[in-house]
C-alpha cells in the first residue's frame, strides 16, 4: 500500500484541499508554500514554554475586537499557501469555522534549529505577500530575543528589537511590552 506522499509526482502542486487528507495528531506540522508541501516536526519544550508565556502576555493586552490564537491553526490566504504561525492575532470578525483566510494582524514565529531559515526567509516573504500587518521573530537562543516588523508599502520594516532583560515596546497589532528573558522564566 502506498501513501499519499508516494503517489504524488514531484511536479504536482498541492492545494489547501489536500491538507484535509493528513492525520491531525501525528506530531507533524503540514504547511504549503506556493503549492509545495512542507512537513515539520512538533516543537520542543523550550519552544512551547516561550509560546505559552508570549501567548499570556499577548492575551492580557488584547483588545476586545481581536483574538490571540496558537498553533496549530491554518492561515490560508489562497489555495496554494497554508501556514501555521506559532502565535497569531486576528480580528474577531475574521474568525469562522475552518482555516483563517483574511490577513492576520500578527504572526509570531519562534525559531528552532530546523526552522530558522524557513521562518526568517520563506515565511517572512509569504506573510508580507499575504498582507500580515505585523511579524515577530522570537529566537530562544542568546537571551532570548524578539525582532518585530511592520508591513509598510508591501515590505516589512523592523520596528523593535530586544534581548534578555531589554523591554521591547511593541505597538502593532496593539501596545504590549515584552521582556524576552521572562519568556523562559
Amino acid at each position: 500500500m502506498t501513501t499519499m506522499l508516494e503517489q504524488r509526482r514531484a511536479s504536482d502542486a498541492w492545494t489547501v484541499d489536500d491538507l484535509d487528507q493528513f492525520p491531525e495528531n501525528d506530531g507533524n506540522r503540514y504547511e504549503l508554500v506556493d503549492g509545495v508541501l512542507v512537513v515539520s516536526p512538533s516543537p520542543r519544550p523550550k519552544h512551547q514554554w516561550i509560546s505559552t508565556e508570549l501567548f499570556r502576555a499577548l492575551d492580557r493586552a488584547c483588545p476586545a475586537d481581536l483574538k490571540v490564537f496558537y498553533a496549530p491553526l491554518d492561515w490560508q490566504p489562497n489555495q496554494r499557501n497554508s501556514l501555521q504561525p506559532d502565535l497569531l492575532v486576528v480580528a474577531r470578525d475574521d474568525v469562522r469555522d475552518g482555516p483563517l483566510t483574511r490577513p492576520l494582524r500578527l504572526a509570531v514565529e519562534i525559531l528552532s534549529p530546523s526552522s530558522r531559515l524557513y521562518d526568517t526567509k520563506v515565511k517572512f516573504a509569504k506573510y508580507a505577500e499575504g498582507g500580515v500587518t505585523s511579524y515577530w521573530i522570537v529566537d530562544p537562543d542568546g537571551g532570548p530575543s524578539i525582532v518585530a516588523y511592520e508591513l509598510r508599502d508591501g515590505d516589512y520594516v523592523e520596528t523593535a528589537r530586544g534581548s534578555g532583560d531589554d523591554e521591547v515596546h511593541l505597538e502593532l497589532p496593539y501596545p504590549v511590552t515584552v521582556r524576552p528573558s521572562t519568556l523562559l522564566a
